[in-house]
């Protein structure tokens, strides 16, 4: 498969801290790839740095053959690369039908002539559009409430309906920032399956960052491990999780395991 999306000695520094350094990754078209590392690894500045949130200090990124330097977020995400955030950012008094029919904004050819004068085009384009946001509610479960304000929907449906907004855009990419957080058990297994339906359906090809390590192993085709801005591993699942450097990036610092932490009455007495 051909990549879709490259980063060639890619560089972001704040000040005197490097959060990525000269980083050479490819991702391949149509696979599912976990993004994971310890905190501080770098995950969500390379996720603000595809986007155009930050600019980058040094380096490129490609997606599908063409330069991302220099273009704001707006210009990326017409491209084809969306994104939702590890904090859901609805429009909360907004409708979920109307947070999804936001998303098609990039979308919308209708100057600001077409929206005042209503013509037979924009009429017909708001009608197009509002299909579209439709047929993402419905393939997401969200079809029966879809008049319902995004702030009174469950915690689980509202994670959808972030993915929802970034679909309505017409996504190549999608990155997915900690899509389970916060959710039980049922709600994750639920959400995995549905991530493998859309890039199935769509045509996807999925970048997620996840914290859980049942997640990102049953549902990654590939995965990325990063520490201090530098990939130290990649590879299927199964390799990466038993890779000596990943072991040691994950238990040698506080703050995310590889493994639960033990119970009280497991945990080894401290040393004297």
């Amino acid at each position: 498969m051909k990549p879709i999306l490259q980063t060639i000695h890619l560089t972001k520094a704040f000040g005197g801290l490097t959060a990525l350094s000269a980083l050479d990754l490819e991702i391949e078209e149509r696979l599912i790839v976990g993004l994971i590392g310890p905190n501080g690894a770098g995950k969500t500045t390379l996720f603000n740095c595809l986007t155009g949130v930050i600019p980058v200090t040094s380096g490129d990124i490609l997606f599908r053959g063409r330069s991302l330097r220099g273009l704001k977020s707006h210009q990326i995400t017409r491209l084809g690369i969306a994104r939702t955030f590890q904090n859901i950012r609805l429009f909360q008094d907004m409708t979920a039908f109307e947070n999804i029919l936001v998303g098609r904004h990039c979308r919308m050819q209708a100057g600001v002539w077409g929206a005042l004068s209503r013509d037979q085009r924009t009429r017909r384009e708001e009608r197009d559009h509002a299909s579209s946001s439709i047929r993402i509610l419905k393939l997401l479960g969200l079809e029966t409430i879809q008049n319902t304000p995004a702030r009174n929907l469950a915690y689980g449906a509202q994670r959808r309906l972030e993915i929802g907004r970034a679909l309505a855009t017409d996504p190549k990419l999608l990155l997915l920032d900690e899509p389970t957080a916060g959710m039980n058990p049922s709600e994750t297994a639920e959400l995995t399956a549905l991530i493998r339906t859309l890039r199935d359906k769509l045509d996807l090809t999925i970048l997620l960052i996840e914290h859980d390590m049942r997640v990102v192993m049953g549902l990654s085709d590939r995965v990325i491990v990063l520490d201090h801005g530098v990939r130290i591993a990649e590879g299927p699942p199964c390799a990466v999780q038993n890779h000596p450097r990943v072991i040691e990036a994950y238990l040698g610092r506080r703050g995310m395991t590889a493994t639960p932490p033990a119970s009280p009455s497991q945990e080894a007495p401290p040393h004297p």
